[in-house]
């Protein structure tokens, strides 16, 4: 299997107006999708969109949502083998208020995401991964086994330090990590620096590096990507787009990232591609819905 992605699986209700409504306001909306959503399967849907054999590993409940996610993937071809349904828990779902100018806010309801524990962790989903994808949606010590193992076998870890937890995230997580990937939110909140600027995310990339990350993948939204690691010293301007919908540029340019390295791709051109990907996913609504083909992102980036 190329790529794994272990992780949050929801289904996000998008709803669309002009502003957010102030404390207390009622106010009209323009319209609404129900979708599905969770980084894990958005990161999910990105690899196997972008080509890549691509299995998930996650937790659902035994209701109407599980059946939602249940079809979809099939219809994605994403290997949904190791998704498992918990018989008391709900499907997780996400609350995801969007207004004009395409910035986003999201409401988690976690579910059976909170299940997705080490007795339920389908090791052998894992044999022969070439990359292996996880987030913080999902309990963190069951992606690290699974990190051990792909790591063992040769494979790669990339790690989306998402959502930042208010505790330290566990120092060995950034030991396994090959790769970690934060927004700029989430890369002030990890490091207390702010990457406002290049020297400010050099700064940032290197305390990353220094708590045991092989290569730190800051990203930069308007400003682009900056990357530092052995032989790497990176900043990438961001591909020029109209931006409709900023829901899950993330997790597509992780899932670009991940089929890139997969693929055999050096590392500078493995963010680049991945770039392309991000980028493309803001050009259009919706979270697992706007990530972008293969034919699309090689229109963009130019063939891997």
């Amino acid at each position: 299997m190329s790529v794994v992605v272990i992780g949050s699986i929801n289904v996000d209700i998008v709803t669309y107006s002009a502003r957010m409504p102030a404390p207390g306001e009622s106010m009209k909306g323009e319209t609404y999708a129900m979708v599905l959503g969770g980084k894990g399967c958005n990161q999910a849907t990105a690899a196997a969109r972008l080509g890549a054999p691509t299995r998930l590993i996650g937790r659902i409940g035994a209701d109407a949502f599980g059946d939602f996610v249940r079809e979809r993937l099939a219809s994605r071809g994403i290997d949904a083998r190791s998704v498992t349904t918990d018989p008391v828990a709900a499907t997780g779902i996400a609350v995801i208020p969007i207004v004009a100018s395409g910035q986003n806010s999201i409401i988690v309801i976690p579910g059976a995401n909170d299940t997705l524990t080490e007795d339920v962790l389908d090791e052998s989903a894992l044999r022969g991964a070439r990359v292996l994808l996880s987030q913080i949606e999902t309990p963190l010590e069951t992606s690290l086994k699974a990190a051990a193992r792909v790591r063992a076998g040769g494979g790669l870890y990339v790690l989306d330090p998402a959502p930042v937890p208010d505790a330290p995230i566990d120092s060995n997580a950034w030991k396994l990590a090959d790769i970690t990937t934060p927004n700029e939110v989430e890369t002030l909140k990890i490091t207390g620096i702010d990457p406002v600027d290049l020297p400010s995310a050099r700064a940032a990339a290197e305390r990353l590096r220094a708590f045991g990350v092989g290569t730190a993948v800051v990203k930069l939204g308007a400003r682009g990507v900056y990357a530092l690691g052995d032989g790497i010293d990176l900043h990438l301007p961001p591909f020029p787009v109209t931006v409709v919908d900023t829901v899950a540029a993330g997790d597509s340019f992780n899932g670009g990232l991940a089929v890139a390295l997969a693929e055999g791709v050096g590392l500078q051109r493995a963010i680049h591609f991945a770039s392309a990907c991000g980028a493309l996913a803001c050009t259009r609504k919706g979270s697992s819905d706007s990530v972008p083909t293969r034919a699309e992102a090689e229109a963009m980036f130019g063939t891997l």
